[in-house]
């Protein structure tokens, strides 16, 4: 049974010889390993992956972005940051 617990980051990398853009699943302990290409090449190098999510309101519009927090350190009191 695959639970959160045994999920395994997905990473996506670009090869600087081909070019070719792929994925590695991989431990987050082993994220900054090298990887080689689908074609052999091992000088990729790995990618920022972005994701956003958007939601919608009724209609179909999209929602506004929340408020920014206020109290200094933009995270709220609770890291103890400001």
């Amino acid at each position: 049974m695959c639970g959160y617990r045994d999920a395994v980051p997905l990473y996506e990398f670009r090869c600087k010889t081909c070019d070719d853009t792929f994925e590695v699943r991989r431990s987050m302990a082993e994220s900054n390993l090298p990887a080689a290409c689908p074609s052999g090449h091992d000088n990729a190098v790995r990618l920022l992956s972005v994701f956003a999510s958007v939601g919608a309101s009724a209609g179909g519009a999209k929602s506004p972005m929340p408020a920014a927090p206020s109290g200094g350190g933009g995270c709220g009191s609770a890291c103890g940051c400001h």
